[in-house]
């Protein structure tokens, strides 16, 4: 076995231990988030627990592959495209959702309620999400693997939505602005729709 196959290999394990990492604290964030977006009627963070769910999908898709690739097998780019599709359509689920619920939010007025436990969860992500995207985004590029990358890129975007959705909370919280909401999950809805749009081309490999 040549040092080649070695690196790649540890490569291939770090991927798949960042992948594992990924689907167990994507799961706890979502449930999480879904179960007080939903008690407090926040859109962004109703929203922000679904994409959660949305990266369990992504990491368990790349999880597989990179299993398979483990064992030896040899690359297919055509499953590797249909899984990139797959990893784009739930992105686009997303941008659907969050813009049909902020729009009905703002005709009929609704108020969410303040949700602390939605503040802490979305400050952690802020914190563990772009620290994983970073470790997958290296291990991607350094496997010329698009699948990691794409699914770096989704995790960024998890970053993202933390932002937002921290914001919209926080300031409804501090100053009952209702509207903030409805926006972040706007903000939400754009940036599943830029990824996704990229994931579905293969875009995703040239990003930086």
């Amino acid at each position: 076995m040549t040092d080649a196959t070695v690196e790649r290999r540890a490569l291939g394990r770090r991927a798949v231990a960042l992948e594992w990492g990924t689907i167990g604290y994507n799961v706890v964030e979502g449930i999480v988030a879904i179960g007080f977006g939903v008690v407090a009627g926040s859109i962004a963070l109703t929203g922000f627990g679904i994409d959660s769910i949305i990266e369990v999908t992504a990491a368990g898709v790349v999880l597989q592959r990179l299993v398979v690739e483990l064992r030896g097998a040899e690359p297919d780019e055509a499953k590797e495209r249909r899984a990139l599709r797959v990893v784009a359509c739930t992105f686009f689920a997303l941008a659907v959702y969050v813009v049909v619920e902020g729009v009905r939010d703002l005709v009929i007025g609704a108020t969410p309620s303040t949700s602390p436990a939605g503040i802490v969860v979305t400050a952690a992500s802020l914190v563990v999400m772009p620290t994983l995207a970073r470790f997958k985004q290296r291990v991607g590029v350094a496997l010329g693997n698009r699948l990691v990358i794409a699914d770096a890129a989704e995790t960024r975007l998890c970053a993202l939505l933390s932002a937002s959705t921290l914001l919209g909370l926080v300031g409804y919280a501090a100053f009952g602005w209702r509207w903030l909401d409805p926006l972040a999950g706007f903000v939400i809805a754009y940036f599943a729709i830029r990824e996704g749009r990229e994931a579905w081309e293969g875009e995703l490999v040239c990003d930086d």
